[in-house]
Protein backbone atom coordinates (compact mmCIF):
# COMPACT_ATOMS: atom_id res chain seq x y z
CA UNK A 1 0.00 0.00 0.00
CA UNK A 2 1.52 3.07 -0.86
CA UNK A 3 2.37 5.92 2.03
CA UNK A 4 -0.36 7.86 0.72
CA UNK A 5 -2.99 5.19 0.56
CA UNK A 6 -1.83 4.38 3.96
CA UNK A 7 -2.58 7.67 5.42
CA UNK A 8 -5.96 7.66 4.07
CA UNK A 9 -7.49 4.53 4.48
CA UNK A 10 -5.62 2.58 7.50
CA UNK A 11 -7.46 3.85 10.18
CA UNK A 12 -11.04 3.19 8.21
CA UNK A 13 -9.42 -0.67 8.21
CA UNK A 14 -9.76 -1.23 11.46
CA UNK A 15 -7.19 -4.26 11.52
CA UNK A 16 -6.11 -3.67 14.83
CA UNK A 17 -9.42 -2.50 16.02
CA UNK A 18 -10.31 -6.24 15.50
CA UNK A 19 -7.91 -7.95 17.69
CA UNK A 20 -8.14 -5.45 20.55
CA UNK A 21 -11.78 -6.65 20.69
CA UNK A 22 -11.27 -10.08 20.40
CA UNK A 23 -7.91 -10.75 22.90
CA UNK A 24 -9.82 -8.37 26.04
CA UNK A 25 -7.55 -8.81 28.88
CA UNK A 26 -4.14 -9.31 27.24
CA UNK A 27 -1.10 -7.49 28.85
CA UNK A 28 -0.45 -4.33 25.83
CA UNK A 29 2.90 -6.06 24.84
CA UNK A 30 1.19 -9.17 23.97
CA UNK A 31 -2.20 -6.78 22.25
CA UNK A 32 0.12 -4.92 19.83
CA UNK A 33 1.97 -7.56 18.99
CA UNK A 34 -1.18 -9.69 18.12
CA UNK A 35 -2.60 -6.47 16.09
CA UNK A 36 0.63 -5.74 14.27
CA UNK A 37 0.89 -10.01 13.00
CA UNK A 38 -3.23 -9.45 12.24
CA UNK A 39 -2.44 -6.30 9.90
CA UNK A 40 0.49 -7.60 8.46
CA UNK A 41 -1.85 -10.64 7.74
CA UNK A 42 -4.16 -8.82 5.98
CA UNK A 43 -1.47 -7.11 3.92
CA UNK A 44 -0.26 -11.01 3.08
CA UNK A 45 -3.66 -11.66 1.83
CA UNK A 46 -3.75 -8.27 -0.71
CA UNK A 47 -0.23 -9.59 -1.76
CA UNK A 48 -1.86 -12.85 -2.81
CA UNK A 49 -4.44 -11.63 -3.96
CA UNK A 50 -2.62 -9.20 -6.46
CA UNK A 51 -0.40 -12.26 -7.28
CA UNK A 52 -2.93 -14.46 -8.19
CA UNK A 53 -5.18 -11.63 -10.45
CA UNK A 54 -1.90 -10.51 -12.06
CA UNK A 55 -0.61 -13.90 -12.87
CA UNK A 56 2.67 -13.54 -10.92
CA UNK A 57 3.40 -17.28 -10.06
CA UNK A 58 7.26 -16.07 -9.87
CA UNK A 59 6.65 -13.43 -7.33
CA UNK A 60 4.46 -16.07 -5.25
CA UNK A 61 6.82 -18.90 -5.01
CA UNK A 62 9.00 -16.54 -3.97
CA UNK A 63 7.23 -15.00 -1.32
CA UNK A 64 5.90 -18.75 -0.29
CA UNK A 65 9.10 -19.50 0.16
CA UNK A 66 10.78 -16.62 1.96
CA UNK A 67 8.08 -16.85 4.59
CA UNK A 68 8.66 -20.48 5.02
CA UNK A 69 12.17 -19.57 5.92
CA UNK A 70 11.99 -16.59 8.07
CA UNK A 71 9.23 -18.28 10.51
CA UNK A 72 11.84 -20.87 10.72
CA UNK A 73 14.95 -17.97 11.39
CA UNK A 74 12.52 -15.02 12.29
CA UNK A 75 16.41 -13.17 13.32
CA UNK A 76 17.60 -13.49 9.95
CA UNK A 77 14.91 -12.17 8.15
CA UNK A 78 13.99 -8.59 10.17
CA UNK A 79 15.67 -6.32 7.37
CA UNK A 80 14.84 -7.87 4.70
CA UNK A 81 14.65 -5.94 1.43
CA UNK A 82 10.39 -7.54 0.52
CA UNK A 83 8.77 -5.33 3.85
CA UNK A 84 6.05 -7.64 3.69
CA UNK A 85 8.99 -10.43 5.05
CA UNK A 86 10.90 -7.96 6.85
CA UNK A 87 7.55 -7.54 8.84
CA UNK A 88 6.34 -11.05 9.59
CA UNK A 89 9.64 -11.59 11.00
CA UNK A 90 9.34 -8.75 13.37
CA UNK A 91 5.84 -10.30 14.22
CA UNK A 92 7.20 -13.66 14.61
CA UNK A 93 10.05 -13.01 17.06
CA UNK A 94 7.64 -10.72 19.17
CA UNK A 95 5.01 -13.36 19.20
CA UNK A 96 7.99 -15.86 20.22
CA UNK A 97 8.89 -13.96 23.32
CA UNK A 98 5.64 -14.77 25.29
CA UNK A 99 5.70 -18.48 26.06
CA UNK A 100 8.39 -21.27 26.06
CA UNK A 101 9.28 -22.85 23.13
CA UNK A 102 6.51 -25.51 23.00
CA UNK A 103 4.33 -22.93 22.40
CA UNK A 104 6.65 -21.47 19.86
CA UNK A 105 6.95 -24.64 17.69
CA UNK A 106 3.38 -25.35 17.53
CA UNK A 107 2.75 -21.95 16.31
CA UNK A 108 5.11 -22.15 13.59
CA UNK A 109 3.91 -25.91 12.91
CA UNK A 110 0.54 -24.31 12.17
CA UNK A 111 1.91 -21.26 10.10
CA UNK A 112 3.71 -23.55 7.66
CA UNK A 113 0.70 -24.70 7.00
CA UNK A 114 -1.41 -21.79 6.51
CA UNK A 115 1.61 -20.75 3.85
CA UNK A 116 0.94 -24.09 2.18
CA UNK A 117 -3.00 -23.74 2.02
CA UNK A 118 -2.52 -20.45 0.22
CA UNK A 119 -0.37 -21.64 -2.02
CA UNK A 120 -3.46 -24.39 -2.84
CA UNK A 121 -5.93 -21.35 -3.04
CA UNK A 122 -3.81 -19.96 -5.71
CA UNK A 123 -3.39 -23.34 -7.71
CA UNK A 124 -7.19 -23.10 -7.32
CA UNK A 125 -7.64 -19.76 -8.09
CA UNK A 126 -5.38 -19.39 -11.09
CA UNK A 127 -7.07 -23.10 -12.47
CA UNK A 128 -9.96 -22.02 -11.73
CA UNK A 129 -11.08 -24.69 -9.75
CA UNK A 130 -13.52 -24.10 -7.53
CA UNK A 131 -13.86 -26.78 -4.76
CA UNK A 132 -16.77 -28.81 -3.42
CA UNK A 133 -18.18 -28.10 -0.22
CA UNK A 134 -16.21 -30.15 1.84
CA UNK A 135 -12.96 -29.38 0.37
CA UNK A 136 -13.56 -25.52 0.51
CA UNK A 137 -14.32 -25.73 4.00
CA UNK A 138 -11.14 -27.67 5.01
CA UNK A 139 -8.98 -25.56 3.36
CA UNK A 140 -10.51 -22.62 4.94
CA UNK A 141 -9.74 -23.72 8.29
CA UNK A 142 -5.98 -23.19 7.46
CA UNK A 143 -6.64 -19.93 4.97
CA UNK A 144 -8.54 -18.69 8.05
CA UNK A 145 -5.82 -19.93 10.32
CA UNK A 146 -8.12 -20.95 13.07
CA UNK A 147 -5.50 -22.49 14.68
CA UNK A 148 -3.36 -19.62 15.11
CA UNK A 149 -5.98 -17.00 16.38
CA UNK A 150 -6.58 -20.10 19.11
CA UNK A 151 -2.66 -20.47 19.52
CA UNK A 152 -3.11 -16.92 20.21
CA UNK A 153 -5.36 -16.90 22.71
CA UNK A 154 -2.87 -18.71 25.56
CA UNK A 155 -0.24 -15.45 25.11
CA UNK A 156 -3.44 -13.40 25.89
CA UNK A 157 -4.53 -15.20 29.23
CA UNK A 158 -0.61 -15.61 30.27
CA UNK A 159 0.51 -18.90 29.91
CA UNK A 160 0.38 -22.37 27.79
CA UNK A 161 -1.98 -24.63 28.00
CA UNK A 162 -0.71 -28.29 28.57
CA UNK A 163 -2.09 -31.00 25.39
CA UNK A 164 -4.85 -32.17 27.48
CA UNK A 165 -6.71 -29.21 27.88
CA UNK A 166 -5.94 -28.10 24.75
CA UNK A 167 -7.32 -31.02 22.92
CA UNK A 168 -9.80 -31.83 25.03
CA UNK A 169 -12.58 -32.04 23.17
CA UNK A 170 -14.74 -29.55 24.99
CA UNK A 171 -12.32 -26.54 24.63
CA UNK A 172 -11.43 -27.71 21.17
CA UNK A 173 -15.52 -27.62 19.82
CA UNK A 174 -15.82 -24.14 21.44
CA UNK A 175 -12.91 -22.91 19.68
CA UNK A 176 -13.64 -24.68 16.22
CA UNK A 177 -16.91 -22.66 16.28
CA UNK A 178 -15.92 -19.76 16.99
CA UNK A 179 -13.38 -19.89 14.49
CA UNK A 180 -15.87 -21.23 12.01
CA UNK A 181 -18.80 -18.45 12.59
CA UNK A 182 -16.02 -15.70 11.71
CA UNK A 183 -14.97 -17.92 8.75
CA UNK A 184 -18.17 -18.14 7.46
CA UNK A 185 -19.14 -14.48 8.05
CA UNK A 186 -16.67 -13.61 5.93
CA UNK A 187 -17.54 -15.32 2.81
CA UNK A 188 -21.04 -13.75 3.39
CA UNK A 189 -19.66 -10.52 3.20
CA UNK A 190 -16.84 -11.28 1.02
CA UNK A 191 -19.48 -12.71 -1.75
CA UNK A 192 -19.97 -9.55 -3.45
CA UNK A 193 -16.68 -8.35 -3.75
CA UNK A 194 -15.22 -11.77 -4.81
CA UNK A 195 -18.21 -12.61 -7.50
CA UNK A 196 -17.56 -9.25 -8.80
CA UNK A 197 -13.35 -10.42 -9.45
CA UNK A 198 -14.77 -13.75 -10.54
CA UNK A 199 -13.00 -15.86 -7.64
CA UNK A 200 -13.68 -19.29 -6.52
CA UNK A 201 -12.77 -19.19 -2.87
CA UNK A 202 -15.85 -18.81 -1.13
CA UNK A 203 -18.38 -20.99 0.53
CA UNK A 204 -21.26 -19.34 -1.30
CA UNK A 205 -19.02 -19.78 -4.72
CA UNK A 206 -18.85 -23.61 -3.76
CA UNK A 207 -22.12 -23.76 -3.05
CA UNK A 208 -23.47 -22.34 -6.31
CA UNK A 209 -21.20 -24.34 -7.79
CA UNK A 210 -21.29 -27.83 -6.53
CA UNK A 211 -24.68 -27.95 -5.19
CA UNK A 212 -26.73 -26.21 -7.81
CA UNK A 213 -28.22 -23.10 -5.42
CA UNK A 214 -28.91 -19.58 -6.75
CA UNK A 215 -26.90 -16.60 -5.38
CA UNK A 216 -30.10 -15.66 -2.78
CA UNK A 217 -30.26 -19.49 -1.68
CA UNK A 218 -26.38 -19.79 -1.18
CA UNK A 219 -26.81 -16.50 1.07
CA UNK A 220 -29.23 -17.77 2.85
CA UNK A 221 -27.52 -21.32 3.41
CA UNK A 222 -24.19 -19.45 4.95
CA UNK A 223 -26.51 -17.50 7.15
CA UNK A 224 -27.88 -20.62 8.45
CA UNK A 225 -24.58 -22.27 9.20
CA UNK A 226 -23.54 -18.62 10.58
CA UNK A 227 -26.38 -18.77 12.59
CA UNK A 228 -26.25 -22.45 13.80
CA UNK A 229 -22.25 -21.91 14.90
CA UNK A 230 -23.80 -19.44 17.02
CA UNK A 231 -25.95 -21.68 18.62
CA UNK A 232 -23.74 -24.52 18.93
CA UNK A 233 -21.47 -22.09 20.87
CA UNK A 234 -23.07 -21.32 23.22
CA UNK A 235 -23.54 -24.78 24.22
CA UNK A 236 -20.22 -25.81 23.82
CA UNK A 237 -19.38 -22.71 25.93
CA UNK A 238 -21.23 -23.43 29.06
CA UNK A 239 -19.49 -27.27 28.58
CA UNK A 240 -16.44 -25.24 28.67
CA UNK A 241 -16.86 -23.23 31.70
CA UNK A 242 -18.13 -26.48 33.39
CA UNK A 243 -15.05 -28.11 32.48
CA UNK A 244 -12.69 -25.47 34.15
CA UNK A 245 -14.70 -26.12 37.15
CA UNK A 246 -13.21 -29.14 37.05
CA UNK A 247 -9.60 -28.42 36.44
CA UNK A 248 -10.04 -25.45 39.48
CA UNK A 249 -9.50 -28.60 41.69
CA UNK A 250 -7.98 -27.15 44.98
CA UNK A 251 -4.44 -26.62 44.07
CA UNK A 252 -2.81 -23.65 42.40
CA UNK A 253 -1.85 -24.95 39.16
CA UNK A 254 -5.68 -26.06 39.06
CA UNK A 255 -6.82 -22.78 39.86
CA UNK A 256 -4.78 -21.35 37.49
CA UNK A 257 -5.90 -23.38 34.62
CA UNK A 258 -9.38 -23.08 35.53
CA UNK A 259 -8.81 -19.37 35.16
CA UNK A 260 -6.76 -19.44 31.82
CA UNK A 261 -9.69 -21.86 30.17
CA UNK A 262 -12.28 -18.78 31.47
CA UNK A 263 -9.87 -16.31 29.74
CA UNK A 264 -9.81 -18.13 26.47
CA UNK A 265 -13.44 -18.84 26.35
CA UNK A 266 -14.33 -15.43 27.39
CA UNK A 267 -12.28 -14.26 23.99
CA UNK A 268 -13.93 -16.84 22.07
CA UNK A 269 -16.90 -15.29 22.79
CA UNK A 270 -15.92 -12.01 21.61
CA UNK A 271 -14.39 -13.09 18.53
CA UNK A 272 -18.19 -13.46 17.51
CA UNK A 273 -19.05 -9.30 18.22
CA UNK A 274 -15.70 -8.15 17.08
CA UNK A 275 -15.64 -9.69 13.71
CA UNK A 276 -19.68 -8.75 13.22
CA UNK A 277 -18.60 -5.64 14.26
CA UNK A 278 -15.48 -5.64 12.00
CA UNK A 279 -17.20 -6.17 9.00
CA UNK A 280 -19.54 -3.70 9.01
CA UNK A 281 -17.41 -0.78 9.82
CA UNK A 282 -13.94 -1.61 7.99
CA UNK A 283 -13.45 -0.24 4.45
CA UNK A 284 -12.01 -3.35 3.66
CA UNK A 285 -15.85 -4.55 2.78
CA UNK A 286 -17.63 -1.35 1.36
CA UNK A 287 -17.37 -2.77 -2.00
CA UNK A 288 -20.43 -0.85 -3.12
CA UNK A 289 -18.32 2.67 -2.94
CA UNK A 290 -15.32 1.42 -5.06
CA UNK A 291 -14.98 1.97 -8.06
CA UNK A 292 -14.42 -1.69 -9.14
CA UNK A 293 -16.38 -4.36 -6.65
CA UNK A 294 -13.79 -7.04 -7.35
CA UNK A 295 -10.75 -4.82 -6.35
CA UNK A 296 -10.15 -2.21 -2.93
CA UNK A 297 -9.05 1.38 -3.81
CA UNK A 298 -5.89 0.92 -1.28
CA UNK A 299 -4.18 -1.90 -3.07
CA UNK A 300 -1.55 -1.51 -5.97
CA UNK A 301 -0.65 -4.09 -8.58
CA UNK A 302 3.28 -3.54 -7.14
CA UNK A 303 5.28 -6.96 -5.71
CA UNK A 304 8.79 -7.08 -4.99
CA UNK A 305 10.79 -7.10 -7.46
CA UNK A 306 8.15 -7.60 -9.76
CA UNK A 307 5.07 -5.35 -11.47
Amino acid sequence: MPADKVEEYADGLCYTDLMAGYYIGAPDDVLQAIADYSAWFFVWDDRHDRDIVHHRPVAWRRLRARLHEALDSPQDHQHHADPLVAGFADSVLRLYSFLPRTWNERFARHFHAVIEAYDREFHNRTEGIVPTVEEYLALRRLTFAHWIWTDLLEPSAGQELPDAVRKHPVYRKAALLSQEFAAWYNDLCSLPKEIAGEEVHNLGISLITHEGLTLEEAVVEVRRRVEECIAEFLVAEREGLRFADALDDGTVRGKELGAAVRACLGNMRNWFSSVYWFHHESGRYMVDSWDDRSTPPYVNNETAGEK
